[in-house]
């Protein structure tokens, strides 16, 4: 797997133990966003880089299950591609029809020359 690689070639401890390996500042520019899959619960995470801000979500509108990465963002709000559901970046909240609940929020930290990101729910 992609994150046991990188702690392989880092020589990372135990502190990114069970936290899945994103890749490089370099890899994830502002504007850009970028899909992982969570190591322990295989559960699709999109992190996004706003402004140099890097901030992890759950990739599944819970409107219909659809992926969010890939819809527009307009600010720190990304918008479903398939029917316009938004959803705030920072907070995981849902903004508007036809979604009401929030996606999952996930935390996100730079270790070893590299972003990772990990599902915190129990």
């Amino acid at each position: 797997m992609a994150g046991q690689d990188a702690r392989r070639r880092h020589g990372v401890s135990e502190d990114v133990s069970g936290w899945t390996y994103v890749g490089t500042r370099a890899e994830l520019l502002p504007g850009e966003f970028k899909v992982v899959y969570d190591e322990v619960t295989q559960e699709p995470i999109a992190i996004y880089n706003i402004d140099g801000e890097l901030y992890a979500v759950q990739d599944l509108c819970t409107h219909d299950g659809g992926d969010l990465a890939g819809g527009d963002v307009h600010g720190f709000e990304v918008e479903c591609p398939r029917h316009g559901a938004r959803f705030d970046l920072r907070t995981g909240a849902a903004l508007c029809p036809p979604a009401y609940e929030p996606i999952a929020k996930f935390p996100v930290r730079e270790a070893l020359g590299g972003i990772w990101t990990r599902d915190d729910r129990e």
